[in-house]
């Protein structure tokens, strides 16, 4: 029985996999892999539909081939492979290596020459070659015995070719099309065959004649015409371009031995090292799944970090099921000693959480303690851990503190953290920590995270909870719990050991241990607090925008002269570009496009589509701020929104469930919802926000002496740069001039361009680059920072913020101009948006420990970009105002001042 072996085109597959990827793929340390990653998908994909015994990859070198030394333009004019692509040709040569496949590059030959050279001296010995290619040129090598495939589309369509399939297609035999390609010519490669002669004219032409040297010969007996004409002219160039497009079968291979093309196991403990660097988490997986790849993934070691971490003795288990077990339980944990920490809750219950139990890991013990919603042993619990000082660490804890203060309420935990202005004592979030290492990811969960750093499997707690929250179905609940409470706390407790090397060498231990770790408690007290809602004012508010929606549709129905539906893209589209006939964008298979900006662009061309905008703009507040709000009040008639540390790439906090950040302030009518936002009874609001954080920050980071001055003087900032832009003296500055000035100052700082500031201020892009060109001539120093930092990210793949807190920016060096474009403006801004974060933060948690410091009961419950909001006692109101004040203005100590805006109100409305 013939044996089938697989010669695969390298750089054909990984080329058509690169372009088949729907979007890039990038690892943390910006190697792009789409490439690789598809080529590696569809090596699976060949293995088990054709199921080789042999294969070999075959690869063109970069050195001149004997086709360009015989015609210098041959490939002149190919595109060159983009840099991104080019990146991944080792990558993918370092996986194949060590997958042990058999890889072929030999200069002055291409992939093609090499693969007509395997396939004919694989016939020889008996074996059935299949070559799989992109390149079309392969087809004159199909036979008999040879297969050609053709990937069609993507990276998971082919066409397979053998000798009478292309004479079933074309007519002719896999040589006769040599002669095809040398009459028609090759555009890819730039073979020029006969000028004027197409893919019809040439297939007629060999099935008339056979070749190209039987059509030179019989040319004389061809009819007069054009057609005769070039073929006479040319016909030197068509034996060339013959010449050029046959595949050399007889390169110079050393004789092969087809031993070393017999597939074999992988070299796995390397190929899983590949793979975790290139950041292929599914094709880790599918080597999991396999038992040859099983012992090495766990016997890997991922870093010196987990080598040496201390080895501890086996703990003694057990399942806690009464308050005297309890304090059993702690007898046996040191003051001050580390623990890990897991709380089994229901997330769903937000202000009184749903507790099932409790999971603890410390040196000597790992525990399940059964609470069975019984507030009072989780309260005893929650005092133990603040009173021994004993210090946590878990995954998350953010959720864990949410419980534990919750539990607290009304126990006195004020004075409790007295002394140290906080109750628990964070030692290590190994969530958290990732974010530092990455905050570009998209994904923190314990499931990806475990795999990614030591390629073990665990269940997320969703996934475990899903099989065991109802504990009466098992006869002994508490050994799931306490066998997954083991399993989680070793994992968590490795990951410690490598994160908190990696923040070491990664130079990010300030932000982490000094931003991000005693932010944990400050969050988790907000949610826990929440904000009091009015819901008569919000059903009020609510009513009034009904009303408002009933007008708006009334009025568009009677400016289109029909009644539709408004929300249907498809139908609006057809009302205002057909109907009405208004200037439209271009028109696609699902219609015309009518979003914002669309119909900004045409809101004076017809009095319907301002009320469409408006429409929209009552829609989203309604659905989104209204119907979206009151399902999120809870029985204590607050809102407990969930606020998350790792989402945003700058160091921002993120807020969902509902996102009050977002509600949104530009229109009157939103700024009012903020109305319904109210302190309980005897108390009123403090708010408090920064002035120009971002200005402030630029002109600190890049040394702008007259910047500084400025805001050192609390001069108006935006009046100073009008009067250097526009060049005229302060007081003659125009309310237009300042407020261009204005979008120029925010502007610089997103590095907006000149398009995207003509947009802004409507005027032309001429005019908008020379405000941007005014403003770097009398502000240098910017300029010199902005393409510091563009540079520096150049040249090591991310910029920081005065604290060290890292971003990596991939596009920074993309070949697209767009996407490098984009690049650019996240280093130019990162830095200062990322400083202002890590601020608000450092204020955060000074704010939070103070209240803590003073025995107060007013409590922080918001932070809103730039913003502090302190549900404040009334008694306590002046006291908070000066603590709100000083916390902020001196969370960092920068060139210049940090000027804050202190504010009471009645509702969180009044605060502006």
């Amino acid at each position: 029985m013939e044996k089938r072996l697989v010669i695969i085109d390298g750089n054909s597959l990984i080329n058509r996999a690169y372009y088949a990827m729907q979007r890039p793929m990038m690892t943390k340390d910006g190697l792009y892999t789409q490439g690789v990653y598809g080529f590696l998908n569809m090596l699976t994909k060949i293995k088990n539909d054709y199921e080789p015994a042999y294969l070999v990859v075959t690869f063109d070198k970069k050195a001149p081939t004997f086709r360009h030394l015989e015609y210098e333009d041959y490939k002149a004019g190919r595109k060159k492979m983009p840099p991104e692509l080019a990146m991944q040709l080792p990558l993918l040569k370092e996986v194949l290596e060590t997958m042990k496949i058999k890889m072929l590059e030999l200069d002055g030959y291409e992939a093609d020459d090499l693969i007509g050279t395997i396939a004919r001296q694989a016939e020889e010995e008996e074996l059935e070659p299949l070559i799989i290619t992109g390149d079309r040129d392969a087809l004159q090598l199909a036979t008999n015995k040879t297969r050609v495939l053709i990937t069609k589309k993507g990276i998971s369509e082919f066409e397979m070719y053998d000798h009478d399939a292309i004479i079933e297609k074309y007519g002719f035999t896999p040589t006769q099309f040599i002669d095809f390609k040398g009459l028609m010519g090759d555009q890819s490669d730039n073979i020029p065959g006969i000028p004027g002669v197409g893919e019809k004219t040439a297939q007629k032409l060999i099935l008339e004649f056979g070749s190209v040297e039987a059509l030179l010969a019989q040319v004389e007996s061809m009819p007069k015409g054009k057609l005769k004409e070039r073929i006479e002219e040319n016909a030197q160039l068509a034996v060339m371009s013959k010449r050029l497009a046959t595949i050399n079968t007889h390169v110079p291979i050393e004789d092969t031995d087809f031993s070393e093309y017999l597939l074999q196991e992988p070299d796995y403990e390397k190929l899983v090292e590949v793979y975790v660097k290139l950041e292929f988490n599914s094709l880790l997986k599918r080597l999991k799944a396999t038992n040859l790849a099983q012992g090495a993934v766990n016997q890997l070691t991922i870093s010196e970090a987990a080598e040496k971490r201390p080895e501890r003795k086996e703990r003694q288990p057990l399942s806690v099921t009464s308050k005297e077990e309890l304090q059993t339980l702690f007898s046996q944990i040191q003051e001050g000693e580390e623990v890990a920490i897991k709380v089994y809750s229901d997330k769903n219950h937000r202000a009184t959480p749903k507790v099932y139990g409790i999971g603890i890991m410390s040196t000597n013990v790992v525990a399940f303690i059964f609470c069975e919603e019984n507030q009072e042993v989780i309260k005893y619990f929650a005092k133990e851990l603040v009173a021994k000082k004993i210090k946590l660490t878990g995954y998350y804890l953010i959720n864990e503190y949410y419980v534990l203060l919750n539990a607290l309420r009304g126990e006195g935990k004020l004075a409790l953290a007295a002394e140290q202005g906080y109750l628990f004592h964070t030692a290590f979030d190994c969530a958290i920590a990732q974010y530092v290492l990455e905050p570009s990811k998209s994904n923190y969960d314990l499931k990806t995270v475990a795999f990614e750093l030591l390629h073990q499997e665990i269940e997320n707690e969703e996934e475990f909870m899903a099989a065991n929250s109802q504990l009466a179905l098992f006869d002994n609940p508490g050994e799931n719990y306490l066998a997954y409470t083991k399993t989680w706390g070793e994992t968590v407790e490795a990951l410690r050991w490598i994160q908190e090397a990696k923040l070491k060498q990664e130079e990010l231990e300030e932000v982490y241990y000094q931003v991000e770790l005693p932010l944990i408690e400050p969050m988790a007290s907000m949610e826990d607090y929440g904000f009091k809602l009015d819901k008569q004012e919000l059903m009020s508010a609510g009513t009034f925008i009904s009303t408002q929606l009933e007008m708006l549709t009334s009025k568009i129905y009677d400016c289109a002269g029909e009644e539709f539906n408004i929300n249907s893209p498809l139908q609006l589209g057809a009302i205002l570009f057909e109907k009405l006939g208004l200037p439209a964008g271009k028109k696609t298979k699902r219609g015309y496009s009518t979003n914002a900006e669309i119909l900004e662009k045409i809101k004076y061309e017809h009095d319907i589509v301002p009320c469409i905008l408006e429409y929209r703009t009552l829609s989203k507040l309604k659905g989104t701020y209204i119907d979206g709000l009151l399902p999120l009040v809870h029985e204590d008639g607050r809102i407990h929104a969930h606020f998350q540390q790792t989402v945003a790439a700058t160091g921002r906090i993120s807020c969902t469930e509902p996102n009050l950040q977002n509600i949104p302030i530009r229109q009157e009518l939103g700024r009012k919802l903020r109305r319904a936002f109210i302190p309980e009874e005897q108390f009123t609001l403090v708010g408090a926000d920064y002035s120009q954080i971002e200005l402030r920050v630029l002109a600190h980071m890049s040394e702008e002496q007259h910047l500084i001055e400025a805001f050192n003087n609390e001069d108006d900032i935006h009046r100073i740069t009008a009067a250097r832009v526009f060049k005229v003296p302060q007081e003659d500055v125009t309310p237009l001039q300042r407020s261009n000035a204005k979008a120029v100052n925010f502007g610089v700082i997103y590095g907006m361009s000149g398009f995207g500031l003509s947009e802004e201020l409507n005027i032309t892009r001429k005019e908008a680059e020379k405000y941007i060109d005014e403003y770097f001539k009398t502000n240098p120093k910017v300029k010199e920072f902005m393409d510091q930092q563009i540079q520096f990210c150049k040249e090591n793949g991310y910029v920081a913020t005065l604290m060290g807190r890292k971003r990596a920016i991939h596009e920074i060096n993309a070949s697209n101009y767009m996407v490098r474009q984009l690049g650019e403006r996240l280093a130019m801004n990162s830095p200062i948006q990322g400083t202002a974060a890590d601020i608000i933060k450092l204020a955060m948690i000074q704010v939070y420990r103070q209240l803590h410091r003073i025995g107060a009961t007013s409590r922080l419950i918001l932070q809103v970009h730039d913003e502090l909001i302190i549900e404040t006692a009334v008694e306590e109101q002046e006291t908070i105002e000066t603590l709100l004040q000083d916390c902020m203005e001196k969370a960092m100590t920068l060139k210049i001042k940090l000027a804050v805006e202190v504010n009471q109100g009645e509702n969180w409305y009044d605060l502006k």
